[in-house]
């Protein structure tokens, strides 16, 4: 009679409370439930994936990476389980957004032909390379020029140059007849973006994107030229190239992209 009184006066506060009766029984019981434990080990996983990827991750390619380690154990995670246990452990991704308003360009750039025409498919490797430049400011040295070599079918850079200085004018550094002189020794045919429209170059500008939120922004300003080249060798050859995981390579990285390639090439 007792134990009935006990179980009606527990369902009658529950109702009040607008809880289940199990949820009742979880928080007042004592030992830790078993999604809790889950999450402790969990977070340990997550912790080490976040600091193994230079705190460059959030939430979705933390979940790629934390599913793969699961799989084996028949086990997934949700993003939004991620989501909470990062709150949780208060990290939070280094990327940062800086936004600034299009200007336009003062240069007056001769239009040459768009052979690509914003398409990026290929079917193997040096088919299509995209190629462009940037600016990094320095203490010292100023603003630094970055001019780098996309292959698209990996996505990974082939090569790069960062220089204290620009050899040719501003503007103008694709359109240059030495440049296109070398082009056409190396039987390479050009296609340029039309003037004021990004997305012509859209692989590019989402690397100088990625680059900038990961690597340079996080940083108030690097001291001097050799810092911010050293810098920048380690993010291109250590970690995009054979590390960074791509959403629009299926999660894979641009080197394991390349292997896969290469090796289904001599195997045919």
């Amino acid at each position: 009679m007792h134990q009935e009184s006990h179980h009606h006066q527990v369902t009658k506060m529950c109702r009040i409370l607008g809880v289940s009766r199990a949820q009742y029984y979880r928080y007042r019981s004592p030992k830790p439930s078993k999604r809790r434990a889950e999450d402790a080990g969990l977070k340990q996983r997550i912790l080490r994936i976040f600091a193994e990827f230079k705190q460059r991750y959030g939430v979705m390619k933390i979940h790629h990476e934390l599913n793969l380690e699961l799989q084996p154990l028949q086990l997934r995670c949700s993003p939004r389980r991620i989501s909470r246990l990062m709150k949780e452990l208060d990290i939070h991704s280094v990327t940062v957004n800086k936004w600034k308003a299009a200007s336009a360009s003062k240069t007056k750039v001769e239009q040459r032909p768009n052979l690509l025409k914003q398409d990026f498919s290929t079917t193997g490797l040096n088919q299509k390379w995209t190629a462009d430049m940037t600016y990094i400011q320095t203490k010292r040295n100023g603003w630094c020029y970055l001019s780098t070599i996309m292959d698209l079918h990996s996505r990974r850079i082939i090569g790069y140059s960062f220089s204290k200085k620009m050899d040719t004018d501003l503007g103008s550094q694709y359109t240059s007849d030495d440049y296109n002189q070398r082009l056409t020794e190396l039987h390479i045919r050009h296609s340029y973006s039309r003037k004021g429209c990004p997305y012509d170059n859209a692989p590019m500008e989402f690397f100088h994107a990625s680059l900038k939120k990961e690597c340079v922004y996080p940083v108030p300003v690097f001291e001097d030229y050799e810092t911010a080249a050293a810098v920048l060798f380690e993010y291109v050859h250590a970690f995009y190239n054979r590390k960074r995981i791509h959403s629009s390579l299926g999660y894979q990285t641009p080197l394991q992209v390349e292997i896969a390639t290469l090796t289904s090439q001599m195997a045919a």
